[in-house]
């Protein structure tokens, strides 16, 4: 009963870490890495959702505005079974493609409307962050792992 009851709340389950890069090419368009998966007993796991996501703010106090766009997805399908006490290794891959605001294209065409754009950047405080999600489907859990590790662009 209380074997149960742990394995639909997810206790004593899946245990999942990203391991990526500590910083990625934007030149390169795709994210490469791993996921480690480990559990306390036998868990099936039917897929693994993974998602690459921008946080971009700008704006000041209460003039703040915050959004998010997804900037690329991935579907890694199972059944993957992760057996007592051992860890398990997941590669992916996956594309993704940077989103550009009209001044990031202005800011491409020349030296001085470059200077001048991350001038107007600086006082709009325009300010993007990148992450990767990674929602784990645990056969028989109502409560999944998810996993998010920031990732920096160069």
């Amino acid at each position: 009963m209380l074997g149960k009851l742990k394995n639909i709340l997810g206790i004593e389950g899946v245990k999942a870490k990203l391991l990526l890069p500590v910083v990625v090419l934007k030149q390169s368009k795709v994210i490469k890495g791993k996921i480690q998966l480990e559990s306390l007993s036998e868990q099936k796991v039917n897929g693994i959702s993974l998602k690459l996501i921008e946080k971009y703010a700008r704006g000041r106090k209460e003039n703040r505005l915050i959004d998010e766009y997804t900037l690329g997805e991935h579907y890694i399908s199972g059944p993957i079974i992760i057996k007592k006490d051992e860890q398990q290794l997941v590669d992916f891959e996956f594309e993704f493609s940077l989103l550009k605001s009209e001044m990031d294209e202005m800011g491409d065409s020349n030296l001085v409307s470059r200077g001048l754009v991350k001038l107007a950047k600086y006082l709009k405080k325009v300010d993007s962050s990148f992450r990767v999600e990674a929602a784990v489907e645990v056969a028989g859990t109502k409560l999944n792992p998810t996993v998010v590790q920031g990732v920096e662009f160069k």
